[in-house]
């Protein structure tokens, strides 16, 4: 099975990361060949959204970039409300800087003004580790300008939804808006979105949505490879449609409930057998 999301030992610091084949070279790549390019390679990798929808991520990207707006946004998904799911976390406990990197790099190809990173409060090891992350990023020089929050959201499970997810960002209880963020994004001046009046930027057009790209924590993970390693070598793994792995998890009533990697395509028996252990005895 391809594994290279998942590490066998947590990178534990910058310097870490910044070892392996992939550290650094994702974000040296993307301002090597510029945001254009940048969202052609994710397009041409086929990446896929890891929240759940599957929507295709570079045309996502280019549809905010497209935009005439003054100020794109980027806000990364580390809620994870699902009961029994515990992928993100891994993913943030495993290697928090790959994550950070992918953020970075989305920011460039869109011209993000800010980038949100939300994370349920009550995910105390996760928020530690990623903030981390940030701080070390920042002070090596390599968050090419882009300003990263770390915001750290309610248990409710409407946090997990992403236009609930911006009201958080604002100060707000976690209820969904009426528009996609891609359509009204955050701190947009008009029209009123949700369930309450929002503050807004002092040099906003009123009419300028801010239109605001929401990728999941797994799906910001795969960008540095795909960056480093070229769209062919993603189209490897998995399936025409959808390219690559992907982080799963498997409890109940297997040997050993656990978070795995796998490819797209993977039967959910051998799924089952390699992320769960099997079945117990005289089951099937």
């Amino acid at each position: 099975m391809a594994s290279f999301l998942l590490t066998s030992d947590p990178v534990e610091s910058l310097a870490d990361h910044l070892a392996t084949e992939v550290g650094g070279r994702g974000i040296e790549n993307a301002e090597r060949i510029g945001p254009a390019a940048t969202i052609e390679l994710i397009t041409a990798s086929g990446l896929r959204g890891r929240g759940g929808g599957g929507f295709p991520t570079g045309r996502k990207w280019s549809g905010i970039a497209a935009q005439d707006t003054s100020r794109p946004y980027i806000v990364c998904n580390g809620a994870e409300g699902e009961p029994g799911t515990f992928k993100d976390r891994a993913l943030m406990r495993s290697n928090p800087y790959q994550l950070v990197e992918g953020v970075i790099i989305a920011a460039h190809a869109i011209g993000a003004a800010e980038v949100y990173i939300c994370i349920k409060a009550s995910y105390v090891e996760e928020l530690e580790r990623v903030t981390r992350a940030v701080q070390e990023f920042q002070q090596a020089g390599i968050c090419g300008g882009c300003t990263v929050n770390i915001v750290a959201g309610p248990d409710e499970y409407l946090f997990g939804e992403e236009k609930a997810m911006l009201e958080v960002i604002e100060g707000k209880p976690p209820l969904p808006r009426l528009f996609p963020p891609y359509e009204q994004g955050l701190f947009a001046r008009s029209p009123e979105t949700g369930w309450e009046a929002s503050p807004v930027a002092d040099d906003s057009r009123r009419d300028d949505p801010h239109p605001t790209l929401v990728n999941n924590v797994e799906t910001l993970s795969n960008v540095p490879h795909i960056l480093t390693h070229g769209a062919e070598w993603f189209r490897s793994m998995g399936t025409a449609e959808s390219p690559g792995t992907i982080v799963c998890t498997v409890v109940g009533d297997v040997d050993a409930p656990g978070v795995g990697e796998v490819e797209l395509g993977t039967s959910l028996r051998e799924v089952i057998r390699a992320v769960g252990g099997g079945m117990p005895a005289g089951r099937t």
